[in-house]
């Protein structure tokens, strides 16, 4: 029996998954959590052979998320749910160590063959995310920009509405440090604002 385990905050979606999986007799489900945390733990102590997860968690992006999945487990399948159909988002989870990618306005079927796949050892790409991945749209990013971790708290509180100097004293550092990450943001992300920084970040799931 193939053990699955599902990690995604929609209950609709949760529901969803489970009916699918139960028409397989070669499938069970294992547990249903709804944020990385909980998850990371089951994926942990359940050791499943497959993980079914959503990327946008309210704790945690599955991307993160994914990458200490493979600090410590390098066998686990993980199938990457999402609504994104951006080539970036895409091609950075299986990066991180993702087995498959398939949207959620995709057939159950294809979550099945997915699952069948990666067991094999392949990585498989729904019908849409494959299209999207073989294309490249004028004006995209055609990869994410790696960020540091203070580069991500700052993106995140200057989306939140704070100035340079409410970020350096939330902080504790100087306004002088919070301008040269701001700058460093624009280029990596190759903008003029941080305000398209902020609009991209949010897109790719990096916030």
């Amino acid at each position: 029996m193939i053990k699955v385990i599902l990690i995604d905050d929609h209950p609709i979606v949760m529901e969803g998954l489970k009916n699918l999986l139960a028409t397989r007799e070669e499938l069970t489900v294992a547990g249903c959590f709804s944020n990385g945390a909980a998850g990371l733990e089951a994926i942990n102590t359940l050791e499943p052979d497959v993980v079914l997860l959503d990327i946008n968690l309210p704790d945690i992006n599955g991307i993160d998320l994914c990458k200490q999945v493979r600090k410590y487990d390098k066998d686990v399948r993980i199938i990457a749910l999402s609504v994104h159909n951006e080539r970036p988002v895409i091609k950075n989870i299986l990066n991180s160590g993702a087995n498959g990618y398939v949207l959620k306005n995709s057939v159950g079927e294809e979550i099945i063959m997915a699952i069948n796949a990666a067991l094999k050892g392949d990585t498989y790409l729904c019908n849409a995310a494959r299209e999207i991945v073989s294309q490249v749209q004028e004006g995209e990013l055609t990869d994410i920009p790696k960020i540091t971790r203070r580069e991500k708290e700052i993106m995140g509180l200057v989306s939140k509405g704070l100035t340079t100097a409410q970020i350096a004293e939330q902080l504790f550092i100087s306004t002088h440090t919070v301008e040269s990450h701001r700058k460093n943001l624009i280029e990596k992300f190759d903008v003029t604002t941080m305000t398209a920084v902020i609009k991209l970040a949010t897109q790719y799931g990096l916030l």
